[in-house]
């Protein structure tokens, strides 16, 4: 399996965050491990060391210019082969980057101010990237004191990700591999895709090239197969060969392709792309597929309803009994879940934990006191139903009442210990939620539609409702309104809403709001404009709200706070 976010976030996608990059932390890449564990996997494929971009400044990186390492982010790499052995599964340690997203090749051309097709045949930066393969492997793992060139962890160094190289590139730079470390395998991370082009004939007969890889996202299998056996033709049985990327085709498929791959013994297995651990704070990360037909999401384990359109759950499954049938083996019983973290509760309407591996759901428990009876409050609660926001709203509560709060996991083979327990919480406000799914939370509407797809462009929230010029959305509480936080994405500087409260539903007041715009649109994928409208010094009486469009908007998430 492909797990991008292994070694460096990219989707760290909370409304109030303007940077989407940012560190995996612990709990993630052991959390990342033990999913392929699970799944039957034995090996991993990281995605790149990322490189500065000039045009992202503020993102953190790996790579600041020719031989200048990040020391902070090089100690992630050592975390995750520290874990990797731990967890007993293998990393292929793909060192570069063709594509500008995370920074890669054409960065190191700009430090030179060089261009993308200097970067294969140019001396000076050709030496720029072998500093950093230098570096990489001759560093010693500030953890275990493991030079990566001697970690069994790795189980090949890939040359790069998709990469436009010339197999004169491949040549010097898999001989300069070789020559620093004769421990590890070399794997040709040259771009060969679909029936786009094919792998290197030179490489197959390279001595310091030890694997041909190939990638795949045609969604007719035959073709796909047909693609497969062009690799094959050239590879002749000499070398290792594994598809170093599948996907975005349907269970059915997947399942066709699966049975050639086990079935033909000059393919050495296939990497899926590609999977996202669970968030430290409670959830999943998110990731939807730009070339995925806005249909694909980065997978969620054990699959989830959330990923119903593209058979999340059976797809899963399907590469659980395939990772065992092609080790022979029969596929065991999902081991119960570990206990899951409660993570601190300020709000009773801000409820969330950190995930338990292979858990499909979860039961959370309520207590008047911390050693008197628990009542279980909600069954089987998805933590992969919302994005980035608390995953339960405890809507039962009594206002000026104190609670103790605590959760369990569970999957098909049982249910988890319980969690630490979190607690007094004493109730001073309870609060309506609206995920935008439909249009059974508000009071009334006009001229509004649920809107998903292209999700990305809206910081991975799958539901949202749009309105333009004129439409409307109404909210009533049981009680006093005291605060209110809007999450919408709109287009340009103007305000797309305003907001006004009434205590009767006939007559509306105009309220003042804060419209807090942290981050521009655009980008690499086309961002809308995140706008966080808030308040939270409303004069007491007030139990209506509406929301007026002003332009178009789309707004993902409302929440109103009462007492």
């Amino acid at each position: 399996m492909n797990i991008p976010n292994l070694n460096y976030i990219e989707d760290e996608l909370d409304f109030e965050t303007q940077n989407p990059y940012r560190y995996p932390t612990e709990f993630e890449i052991r959390d990342a491990f033990k999913t392929i564990k699970q799944m039957g996997g034995k090996v991993v494929r990281m995605y790149t060391l990322p490189v500065f971009r000039k045009d992202e400044p503020n993102n953190p990186t790996f790579i600041t210019g020719p031989g200048e390492f990040v020391e902070e982010a090089f100690v992630i790499n050592d975390l995750m082969l520290k874990i990797a052995n731990e967890e007993g599964v293998r990393v292929v340690f793909s060192l570069l980057n063709n594509w500008k997203w995370m920074g890669g090749a054409p960065q190191y051309a700009d430090f030179r101010r060089k261009t993308f097709e200097d970067f294969w045949v140019d001396e000076q930066l050709i030496s720029d990237y072998k500093k950093t393969i230098e570096y990489t492997l001759n560093r010693k793992n500030t953890l275990t004191g493991i030079r990566y060139k001697d970690d069994k962890s790795i189980l090949c160094w890939e040359t790069g990700n998709e990469l436009n190289s010339p197999y004169s590139w491949v040549k010097e730079i898999a001989a300069y591999l070789k020559q620093l470390d004769n421990n590890h395998l070399v794997m040709d991370g040259y771009y060969a895709m679909d029936n786009f082009r094919y792998v290197h004939q030179e490489s197959v007969e390279d001595p310091n090239v030890d694997i041909l890889s190939s990638h795949h996202y045609e969604q007719d299998p035959y073709s796909q197969i047909e693609n497969i056996e062009s690799n094959l033709s050239i590879i002749k049985g000499r070398k290792p060969y594994i598809l170093g990327e599948l996907g975005f085709e349907s269970t059915s498929a997947h399942r066709h392709v699966y049975d050639y791959i086990i079935a033909n013994k000059e393919i050495a297995g296939t990497f899926n792309w590609s999977i996202r651990s669970h968030r430290e704070e409670g959830g999943f990360y998110w990731h939807s597929e730009p070339v995925g037909h806005n249909l694909y999401k980065a997978y969620h384990w054990p699959g989830f309803d959330s990923g119903n359109d593209y058979d999340e759950k059976g797809l899963l499954q399907l590469m659980r009994e395939k990772a065992y049938e092609i080790s022979g083996l029969d596929v065991p019983e999902l081991p119960i879940p570990q206990a899951p973290t409660l993570l601190p509760i300020n709000y009773v309407y801000e409820i969330s934990w950190q995930g338990s591996v292979g858990a499909s759901g979860y039961n959370i428990e309520r207590s008047e006191s911390k050693n008197g009876l628990w009542e279980t409050i909600a069954h089987n609660v998805s933590d992969a139903a919302v994005q980035y926001v608390p995953i339960f709203n405890d809507t039962s509560v009594e206002i000026g009442q104190s609670y103790y709060y605590r959760v369990e996991a569970l999957n098909t083979s049982g249910i988890s210990s319980k969690s630490n327990v979190i607690g007094p919480i004493k109730v001073g406000e309870k609060a309506i939620i609206d995920e935008m799914g439909n249009l059974m939370t508000v009071f009334g509407y006009k001229d509004v539609t649920v809107n998903k797809g292209l999700d990305r462009k809206f910081k991975e929230d799958t539901e949202r409702i749009l309105g333009e010029l004129g439409a409307e959305l109404s909210y009533v509480v049981p009680g006093n309104i005291d605060g209110i936080k809007v999450y919408a994405y709109e287009q340009n500087d103007l305000d797309g809403l305003e907001f006004f409260v009434s205590k009767d539903g006939e007559t509306f007041t105009s309220m003042p709001i804060d419209a807090i715009k942290q981050s521009k649109g655009g980008g690499d994928y086309d961002y809308w404009n995140p706008v966080l409208y808030k308040s939270d010094d409303l004069t007491p009486g007030y139990n209506y709200l509406k929301i007026k469009f002003k332009n178009k908007t789309q707004i993902g998430r409302v929440l109103i706070s009462y007492n």
